[in-house]
Formats: C-alpha cells, structure tokens, sequence
C-alpha cells in the first residue's frame, strides 16, 4: 500500500520534484517578557499600590487617588535611608536620587510652607526662587520636628506624595527630565521608584526651571 503522506522518491533517470517548504512568518511583533526584578541599582521592587505596609498613611491614601500607574516601591534598611547611605549600599546614582525638602517662609504671620523635588545633586535655591515662589521675606528650611509633624511622614522620609494639600510642590525641572527617580515613600524603610515626568503631573505639582543649582 502506497503512503501517500511519504516523501517521493527517485531514480538517476527519473529524480523526484523538489519538495517545496512554506515558512510561516508571523505579522505580529513579539511581546518582551516583563522583568519583575530590581530596576535601578540593587533594589528589587513592586507595585507600590499592593504594599501599603511599605508606604506612610498619607501616601497610601494619595496613590489611590493618583491615575499613575507605574509606581514602585522597595524596602530597604531604615538605618540607609540618608541619601548618600543609601546610593552607596543600593548602587543608585546620585543623579537617580531625587530628594524632597519642606521649605517654610511667614508673611504677615502666617507661616507658608512648600515641598521642592530636586536631584540629590544639586541644593535649592531657597532664598531665591522659593522665597519668590512663597511670596515671604524670608524662606528656609523647615525643621525637622515641623516637618515631620506637618507632613505626617518620618524624617529622611519625606516624599512628595500625600503632602498637604495647601502645599505646593515645586519640581525641579532636571527631575522631569529624569528617565526614572528614586524618592521616599513616608517612612525610613523604603523607597519608591517611578518615571521622573509622573512628578510633573502630582496635584499642586509646579515644574520650576533652576529651582536648584547644582553642588560645587
């Protein structure tokens, strides 16, 4: 009985046709595998939504609230949490590190109190451009138990999710242009991760050309 599924074979005076073969080739790009291990530097990171233990009160509440969706977080040793500590143990830049500072001013009593978002290297420009931005005589850095207490956060801590709402956040402009940063997330035990232009887009958020100038 013949196969009819087998291959045709031969002779020297009579060869077999060559078999013709069809490649398939597929019109649809192929979808990268999703990496859910540590993006920047040694940190291993999740969605920050499903851990709010990792997250002060106030952040937690300001996330649901937030339509961005790519925020991380990752915890970390709270005795780290200093910003030149923890680039050196976790192996993140200085330039991937963006630090948030409570600047306060008073005009005619009463004290006015703003966040800047800025790159770990660089210092704001406190009596320059937020001092203007206050509309006060005179602006400087909030104290730490101020802070603290206003914020609702741990000191080295402070993020500039889920600050106070009469608070504007000014955000340096080398932040947003920042592919992806690292800043607090309200307690000493982590930190989160998410594209720097998201900060651009937190409410009150102001992005500020030269709000810092570069350390020396």
């Amino acid at each position: 009985m013949n196969d009819d599924s087998a291959p045709s074979v031969g002779t020297r005076d009579n060869p077999a046709p060559a078999q013709i073969v069809l490649h398939t080739v597929s019109t649809f790009p192929s979808v990268p595998e999703m990496d859910d291990g540590a993006v920047l530097g040694k940190l291993t990171t999740e969605p920050a939504r499903e851990h709010p233990e990792l997250l002060a009160p106030a952040v937690t509440a300001a996330l649901s609230g937030w339509p961005e969706e790519d925020v991380l977080v990752a915890p970390i040793d709270p005795e780290l949490a200093d910003t030149a500590a923890f680039c050196a143990a976790y192996d993140v830049t200085l330039e991937e590190s963006a630090n948030c500072v409570v600047v306060a001013g008073k005009r005619e009593g009463e004290i006015r109190y703003a966040a800047c978002v800025i790159l770990a290297t660089t210092r704001a420009d406190v009596n320059g451009v937020v001092r203007k931005r206050l509309d006060v005589r005179k602006a400087s850095f909030a104290p730490m138990a101020e802070a603290v207490e206003r914020s609702g956060m741990e000191y080295g801590g402070i993020t500039p999710i889920g600050l106070p709402a009469d608070w504007p956040i000014l955000v340096d402009a080398r932040v947003i242009a920042t592919e992806r940063v690292i800043i607090g997330s309200g307690i000493r035990g982590s930190k989160i991760e998410l594209p720097g232009a998201a900060l651009g887009r937190l409410p009150g958020a102001v992005v500020v050309e030269d709000l810092a100038k570069p350390v020396l």
